[in-house]
C-alpha cells in the first residue's frame, strides 16, 4: 500500500511498487490478473483480496485433487497386489508339483462359481478403473454438471465420487454409473458465454434499437476486467405482431467454475440493459384485452 505524507496509507498498489520486487515481464504478466488493474493502472485492496482468495482456492482444491489420486491409485496397488499374490501361489504349487490336476480343477470350480456371485461387482470395478484413469472427467474442485444439475467436486475415490451441489447437499455417485452420463466441465471450459433475452413492443422505431444496440456495445466495452466486446443483439421472434422476442449474447472473460461470480456480473448486466431501456423509453405493453362483466343478483 502507498504512503504519503504523514503516514497517511492509500488503498491500491500501482505498477512502481511490482517493480521494486519483480522484473518488467514479471509484473505484465501479473498485472492484468487483479480486477479493475489493467483500467485504472492500481491495485485496490478488495482485488487484490479477492486474487488472494482466488489463489488459496486454488492451490486447495490442487492439493485436495492430488490426495485423491494418491489415494485412488493407492486402492488400485492394494488390488492389483492381491491378484499378484493368488497368481504367485497358483504358479508356485505347479512348479513344486503340490497342485494336481484334481485340485485345479476344484479351484476352477470355486472361480467360476464366485464369477457368477460377484462378477457384477468386477464389471463395477473395472468400468471405474477405466472411468478414474482413463477417462478422467474431472478433479477434485471442478464444476460439473451432471443430469442437468451443478455440482463441484468434493471428493474421487476408487469406486465412488462424492459432489456438492449449490446448496451443500451432498451427492454419492458410483463412478460405474458416472461412466454411462454425460458430464459437461466448467473448470476445462473455454471462456463461457451468457444470454439474456428480453422483449419490446412492436412498434418500437429501429432507430431506438440502433441505439439501444450501441448502448450494449459501450457497456461491454467499458467492462473488459468482465465481458468481451464480441456480442451479438438478434430478434429472435415476431410474436403476434405485437411483441419482439430479442436476446443479447456476450462472453464472459471466466468460466462458470466461479458460480457467484458469473451471477454477479450476469445481474449487474441485466440491470445495465433495464436502465437503457428506461432512458430510452423502451418498452413493451399487452394488447387491449377483452373483458367480460357479469352481474350476479342478490335475493
Amino acid at each position: 500500500m502507498k504512503t504519503i505524507g504523514l503516514g497517511c496509507c492509500l488503498s491500491y498498489i500501482e505498477e512502481e511498487d511490482l517493480l521494486r520486487f519483480m522484473i518488467k515481464e514479471e509484473v505484465d504478466l501479473v498485472f492484468p490478473l487483479f480486477d479493475g488493474a489493467a483500467e485504472t493502472g492500481r491495485i485496490t485492496r478488495k482485488a487484490f483480496t479477492e486474487w488472494v482468495v482466488k489463489v488459496y482456492t486454488s492451490r486447495k482444491a490442487l492439493a485436495h485433487s492430488l490426495n485423491d489420486t494418491k489415494t485412488a491409485v493407492k486402492q488400485l496397488n492394494k488390488l492389483v497386489t492381491a491378484i499378484l499374490i493368488v497368481i504367485t501361489i497358483v504358479i508356485w504349487l505347479l512348479l513344486l508339483e503340490v497342485a494336481t490336476t484334481k485340485v485345479l480343477l476344484f479351484f476352477s470350480t470355486q472361480l467360476v462359481a464366485l464369477a457368477f456371485i460377484i462378477g457384477s461387482t468386477c464389471k463395477n470395478l473395472f468400468e471405474s478403473i477405466v472411468f478414474v484413469f482413463v477417462m478422467h472427467p474431472f478433479d477434485v474442485g471442478d464444476r460439473c454438471v451432471v443430469e442437468g444439475v451443478p455440482m463441484l467436486v468434493e471428493e474421487m475415490n476408487l469406486l465412488s465420487t462424492v459432489f456438492l451441489k449449490l446448496d451443500n447437499e451432498k451427492v454419492y455417485y458410483p463412478n460405474s454409473v458416472l461412466a454411462t452420463k454425460p458430464i459437461s466441465n466448467y473448470f476445462r471450459s473455454p471462456d463461457m458465454g451468457e444470454t439474456v433475452e428480453f422483449s419490446i413492443a412492436f412498434s418500437t422505431p429501429v432507430s431506438k434499437i440502433a441505439h439501444l444496440k450501441e448502448r450494449i456495445a459501450e457497456y461491454l466495452e467499458q467492462n473488459p476486467q468482465h465481458w468481451s466486446p464480441i456480442h451479438t443483439v438478434v430478434v429472435k421472434e415476431i410474436e403476434n405482431m405485437n411483441k419482439l422476442k430479442m436476446a443479447l449474447y456476450s462472453n464472459h472473460t471466466i468460466t462458470f467454475q466461479e458460480y457467484s461470480e458469473r451471477n454477479i456480473r450476469r445481474t449487474a448486466q441485466s440491470l445495465a440493459i433495464k436502465k437503457m431501456l428506461e432512458d430510452l423509453h423502451i418498452d413493451y405493453t399487452l394488447l387491449p384485452q377483452q373483458v367480460l362483466l357479469t352481474k350476479l343478483d342478490k335475493n
